[in-house]
């Protein structure tokens, strides 16, 4: 069908998705997929005194929004093959500069996605840090992918923080 403003419309067929706008393409060439799977998740709490020297799943309590309702229990579930942008960033207080690095990973079940950074260079403790690691990941219906921190030694002093603005995790189906 045609919007009243030209643009190609595909909607559902009959029954509850009757009407629904599966795609749209305008005059301008903009199209829009209202229900590409999506999602984008922050924290309303810290996690404190992260553990050093193991893989700590970061805990995501709110959902912006999650089109297609694959996010649960702090992992993101691909409901249809291909490839996902994912994008992470954490916000981390009280970063110990005595530990050998500090890695963030985008874990899916294909690969491991990381960052590493090494805070030892620094004359003393950060009061704050910003991790972040952005992957175009291949998956399939049903891969996984979820976000850790991990600390190589020094003291369990980091705090991954309650910051909406630097500590999310979202992603987008690509294609």
């Amino acid at each position: 069908t045609h919007g009243d403003d030209g643009a190609l419309l595909i909607r559902g067929a009959a029954g509850s998705t009757a009407n629904a706008i599966f795609f749209s393409l305008n005059r301008g060439g903009s199209m829009v997929k209202p229900l590409q799977p999506s999602f984008h998740v922050v924290k309303n709490a810290d996690q404190s005194n992260v553990a050093v020297g193991s893989n700590v799943t970061v805990v995501w309590q709110v959902e912006s929004y999650d089109v297609g309702a694959n996010f649960a229990s702090n992992t993101f579930t691909a409901p249809v093959a291909g490839k996902y942008i994912l994008t992470a960033s954490l916000r981390v207080d009280s970063s110990d500069s005595g530990s050998s690095h500090d890695d963030m990973a985008i874990a899916t079940s294909n690969r491991l996605y990381k960052s590493i950074y090494d805070l030892g260079g620094l004359s003393g403790d950060p009061v704050y840090w910003t991790f972040t690691i952005n992957a175009v990941a291949d998956m399939d219906a049903g891969d996984t992918a979820y976000v850790q921190f991990y600390q190589d030694g020094g003291t369990a002093q980091s705090d991954i923080k309650n910051d909406s603005g630097r500590t999310y995790f979202s992603g987008y189906l690509l294609g």
